[in-house]
């Protein structure tokens, strides 16, 4: 028994020794990562959030300490990423497409600071009929094929609508944005060249790059949700029964419009709107972009010195995007869709099914 007490009393020596040496430190806990959310903030419940999710994770897991702030125009990009850089963050990680411009300028202005972006790829445009990708040595560009993961949603939409007719719409039409609505098209497409149908996609034209937007402002087409239940509310007028919104917050006013009509089935973008939004009986699936991977990823790298400037591309290969599970749509999809929609996105990954809309008949 003496023997016993003994060894447990030198094995709590032993740790008190190993947290006063450090050895009780998380790998991160002198690292400091700050970022920068676009309009509509952290709770968007879709971008921004699975973002600072992953980041979260970080803090949580890797002890690293962190900072995030919420823009709410474009005038405050500049003066966010310049706090940041007063602040000595080992990264700083700017979330979309609206904060490419200013992070480019920021990054070549202080070379040795570290920056992540997700959803932007630096390109050269002084000769406009010959962009040229750039490569910064201290920033890492986040980008997502959303328009593979999103093709396979339109497929699934054109298998399940009882109406035909689908839709979709963006908060503001950026690259980023249109993309799923590329993706989501040329799937409905595909499913009518390959049964012989004529499911309609409102909202969306693939051969014009035209169609709904909410505001060609960001801090209106992504946080407006009265208009996402108008909108909403006019694509149910004309026969959607299955809606694609791709506006974050915005998106949750057609939450609440398909609520109201009852037979709407929506599908949610980023994150998975069954948890997200809340609201599982109303999502068939969403198109999910892995975002919060990309940011404990990232942070990780700082933390090993491994960080790697240059272009991330997450696709169905790589796992940078997918579907989410059919939760309570599940039994309700006929197998054969299921089974088509799982040989589609090997076909996507072989190289063998195109994801471009104007690739199928119109």
């Amino acid at each position: 028994m003496k023997r016993a007490v003994q060894a447990s009393a030198l094995v709590a020596i032993l740790a008190m020794v190993a947290v006063a040496c450090g050895g009780g430190k998380k790998a991160g806990a002198s690292t400091h990562v700050c970022y920068a959310s676009d309009t509509g903030g952290v709770d968007d419940k879709s971008f921004n959030q699975k973002i600072h999710n992953g980041f979260l994770r970080a803090e949580k897991e890797l002890g690293i300490k962190y900072t995030f702030v919420q823009s709410t125009s474009a005038a405050d990009y500049a003066p966010i990423l310049l706090n940041f850089v007063n602040q000595d963050c080992a990264l700083i990680a700017p979330a979309g497409f609206n904060f490419g411009p200013a992070t480019v300028e920021s990054a070549k202005a202080n070379p040795d600071q570290k920056y992540a972006i997700f959803d932007y790829d630096i390109f050269d445009f002084s000769d406009p009929a010959n962009p040229k990708d750039v490569t910064l040595p201290n920033v890492r560009e986040l980008t997502y094929q959303t328009d593979q993961a999103a093709f396979l949603a339109g497929y699934l939409a054109a298998g399940m609508t009882k109406t035909g007719k689908v839709a979709t719409y963006g908060g503001v039409l950026f690259p980023t944005v249109t993309i799923f609505m590329n993706g989501f098209s040329a799937g409905v497409r595909s499913y009518n060249q390959d049964n012989s149908t004529s499911v309609e996609v409102l909202g969306w034209n693939p051969e014009t790059q035209e169609g709904t937007q909410i505001s060609p402002d960001p801090a209106v087409g992504f946080d407006n949700a009265a208009e996402g239940r108008r909108v909403a509310e006019d694509f149910i007028n004309e026969g959607a029964d299955i809606i694609l919104p791709v506006a974050g917050p915005t998106g949750l006013g057609t939450v609440a419009a398909a609520q109201d009509a009852g037979g709407v089935m929506l599908i949610w973008v980023d994150d998975d709107g069954c948890v997200s939004a809340e609201s599982c009986p109303l999502f068939l699936t969403s198109v999910l972009k892995f975002l919060d991977n990309s940011a404990f990823n990232t942070t990780q790298d700082i933390i090993k010195g491994t960080f790697t400037p240059g272009l991330y591309v997450g696709t169905l290969e790589n796992e940078g995007v997918g579907l989410a599970p059919y939760h309570e749509f599940d039994s309700t999809i006929p197998q054969a869709l299921k089974d088509k929609i799982e040989e589609l996105k090997k076909g996507i990954i072989d190289g063998s099914v195109s994801v471009i809309p104007t690739d199928y008949p119109a």
